[in-house]
């Protein structure tokens, strides 16, 4: 008699190794990266969990070897969810931590007065066409003699 797969044997799977390289990755961009894939594990961890619930209630239509590869997804999606959510939080702490460094600054500069229109004065040289003089900038030609 032919078994059948689990809906989510190749999709929870496929969800849970890609949310780890793209979180592993995210790590060299700060973390900015870090939600996609706490959202793809997310959603391969409820595939798994729907799909094992699904075994359990009929284990006679399913492959056992389809249930033993849901249940690494679902492992791997744990990992990637764990994994993903530090590399998120750590980020968005980093955020809030530079956010309050910079605005605290820019209130110090404003209440101290530092921003005065005298500090921005800026000075042009202006050249007119009047003053040039020709004779100043004629190159000497050397003349070739045969």
């Amino acid at each position: 008699m032919y078994k059948n797969k689990l809906s989510a044997d190749p999709l929870s799977l496929i969800l849970g190794v890609l949310a780890l390289i793209i979180g592993l990755v995210g790590c060299c961009c700060y973390g900015v990266t870090a939600i996609v894939p706490l959202v793809m594990a997310i959603i391969g961890l409820v595939t798994a969990n729907k799909s094992i619930r699904e075994f359990h209630n009929n284990p006679e239509a399913y492959d056992p070897q389809s249930l033993s590869n849901v249940n690494t997804a679902k492992i791997l999606n744990i990992i990637a969810v764990i994994l993903n959510g530090i590399i998120f939080l750590v980020a968005f702490a980093a955020l809030i931590f530079y956010g309050t460094i910079i605005s605290s600054a820019v209130l110090d500069g404003i209440r101290s007065g530092n921003y005065e229109e005298d500090d921005f004065h800026y000075e042009y040289e202006t050249d007119s066409i009047e003053d040039w003089e020709e004779d100043d900038y004629i190159l000497e030609s050397e003349v070739d003699s045969i």
